[in-house]
């Protein structure tokens, strides 16, 4: 994965700050934007047919959110880019869809960079996508890196039915409210994983094997991944409620403060996971070297026992004449008794020191 990061990342060597190349998987899909226009007494939801339709919505006093999905067509960004006034750095790290979650003052706006997660296959594995959001005066842009799917529909919904203070309050109550969606969802990630690792703890104590370690090293690796998506973000939350702009009322301070406590819920449940899958290879570990163990006891007895017995048969199997033994008519059951006996008494011996 990092290695994949950095070669994309190559394309962009030599050159110049703010160069617009799009760093992340090549998609055909067109890009869309839709709008959703509110008030307090009013909503209307548009989809764009033509990117510069943007620009009336900029200096609207309704709330405007503008929600974009893809990023791999670069025309359409720069017409995005020119529309709101987006520096050019801003539209270089669009863009490139392997930033961290981070929050950048442009004075008229903010940008802020969030890691949206899903799973991205029937196993569970975590898929993660970039989410760019431009906070402005009175509207939000949502640029979203690929057209799966979202988190955001219970935030449309809201804004459409006008449940809650959605509409009532302004765009950067909004911004909260998608950071908000966005962090919501990784409780259920955290859910899903939480029930991964107790099948895991179940198999790991029932039948331990290759296939185990397989998913306990998977499982570490997500957890690190989820990480590097989660743990940014309290540093981008925690600057928003301390920053000192006009674009961030006092009173939406109170709900980023709910957000930051979130996501610490949530670094210390990555946490308390990351902890478990440790514990789990050390279990995993430990398991198999007691199970060798078992297997070499058992090896190691049985041979204890046949040492005097190849020892007896050794003796007796020299081939020497002065030997009354093998003149006796009971000298090859009397062997027979003695290294039963041998045996038999070894066992008892083993079973008394609890060896076996």
């Amino acid at each position: 994965m990092v290695r994949h990061a950095l070669k994309k990342r190559s394309k962009k060597a030599g050159l110049p700050p703010g160069s617009l190349v799009h760093i992340g998987d090549k998609k055909t899909e067109a890009v869309t934007a839709n709008v959703l226009d509110y008030a307090e007494d009013h909503c209307s939801e548009t989809a764009l047919i033509e990117i510069e339709q943007c620009i009336v919505y900029r200096d609207m006093p309704s709330i405007t959110w503008v929600d974009i999905e893809g990023v791999h067509d670069i025309q359409v960004l720069e017409k995005i880019g020119q529309c709101f006034g987006l520096h050019p750095l801003v539209m270089e790290d669009i863009l490139n869809t392997d930033q961290r979650p981070k929050i950048e003052d442009y004075g008229d706006y903010l940008y802020i960079v969030l890691r949206m997660l899903g799973n991205g296959s029937e196993s569970g594995d975590i898929s993660s996508e970039q989410v760019s959001l431009i906070l402005g005066k009175n509207f939000v842009l949502s640029i979203q890196e690929g057209a799966k799917g979202d988190v955001f529909e219970p935030v449309r919904t809201r804004i459409r039915s006008n449940k809650g203070q959605i509409r009532m309050l302004g765009a950067d109550y909004l911004a909260y409210s998608l950071i908000d969606a966005v962090v919501d969802n990784y409780f259920i990630i955290l859910e899903k994983i939480g029930e991964r690792v107790e099948l895991l703890e179940e198999t790991l104590i029932s039948d331990p094997g290759p296939q185990t370690l397989h998913l306990i090293h998977n499982l570490k690796r997500e957890m690190i991944y989820l990480r590097k998506s989660v743990w940014p973000l309290r540093e981008v939350v925690s600057g928003m409620q301390r920053r000192d702009s006009a674009l961030i009322r006092e009173s939406t301070g109170i709900y980023l403060r709910d957000v930051y406590d979130h996501t610490i819920q949530v670094i210390d449940t990555v946490e308390t996971f990351r902890d478990m899958l440790s514990g789990m290879l050390d279990i995993y570990l430990s398991s198999i070297s007691n199970r060798t163990n078992a297997v070499m006891k058992v090896l190691t007895v049985i041979a204890t026992i046949f040492i005097p017995l190849t020892w007896i048969a050794g003796v007796y199997g020299m081939n020497f004449k002065n030997m009354p033994e093998l003149s006796w008519v009971y000298g090859y059951p009397a062997v027979w008794v003695l290294m039963i006996f041998v045996a038999i008494g070894m066992v008892i011996y083993f079973k008394i020191k609890k060896w076996w």
